[in-house]
């Protein structure tokens, strides 16, 4: 049976995870971006950590682990590559390793690009990717330390999951990055309508993460570089997927 998700907004727009199981009351956390929302929606709910994963290094992703720590002392995961400016790990990961818990497994996946050491965690079960800031809400995180090409592998690698997959990504960015899509291919049905609906939702205070992979591979221009309408929209008709995924992040970047 798949689990319940429940999506915490934290900070100014990131987001925290909890991936609960009504059966056996365990709970993992997904990143932590500050505490104190995190431990209100536990108490709310009744819940209990058993479990804490982390998808990558950067401050606005783990700065509140000490605080939920002090309430919730659950074992901490995350990447082996990341282990030496990550908090303290009581399990260190990297890719073709697996998460268990209520008896689901999860698969960890390497999306290096954002950074060098990023995790997603994909659990089959429960159609969900936890993805942070490698695929994003109608965009992809900027790259920060990896390359262009190690991005577009990466992105493609969660393009391969199942297209019911929802992608937990880790900011509210998608009224921002569908302005952008918006330069790119400005006459693309799909693009408008999901335009409307993203500032529908945000005008009703509605958060628009999670997504859905269908809609991020059908909308998200930093999946489709290797489309022909995309290529002939920045025209780079003949140019291989990696470099049209440059140029559209290259843009992005300058937008």
């Amino acid at each position: 049976m798949p689990m319940d998700l429940v999506t915490i907004p934290c900070r100014s727009d990131n987001y925290a995870y909890l991936f609960h199981d009504a059966a056996s009351g365990e709970t993992a956390l997904i990143d932590i971006p500050e505490a104190q929302p995190i431990l209100d929606e536990l108490d709310r709910r009744g819940w209990t950590l058993s479990q804490i994963w982390i998808t990558h290094h950067h401050p606005d992703h783990v700065e509140g682990l000490e605080g939920v720590l002090a309430k919730h002392p659950a074992p901490v995961t995350g990447g082996k590559a990341d282990a030496h400016r990550l908090p303290k790990l009581d399990r260190e990961v990297a890719e073709g390793d697996t998460l268990e818990i209520a008896g689901e497994t999860g698969h960890v996946i390497d999306v290096s690009g954002h950074t060098v050491g990023h995790l997603a965690f994909h659990f089959p079960e429960s159609r969900v990717a936890f993805t942070a800031d490698s695929l994003m809400a109608w965009g992809c995180g900027r790259v920060f330390e990896g390359t262009m090409p190690q991005m577009w592998e990466s992105l493609q690698k969660l393009a391969a999951l199942p297209p019911e997959t929802v992608i937990a990504s880790g900011h509210e960015y998608t009224t921002a990055n569908g302005k952008f899509a918006l330069t790119i291919e400005p006459e693309n049905p799909d693009y408008i309508s999901r335009m409307k609906s993203v500032e529908a939702a945000r005008a009703a205070g509605e958060a628009t993460v999670p997504s859905v992979l269908s809609e991020e591979l059908l909308t998200n221009p930093f999946l489709r570089a290797d489309t022909p309408e995309l290529r002939e929209a920045i025209g780079m008709p003949d140019q291989p997927a990696a470099d049209v995924f440059a140029e559209v992040r290259r843009r992005k970047d300058n937008f």
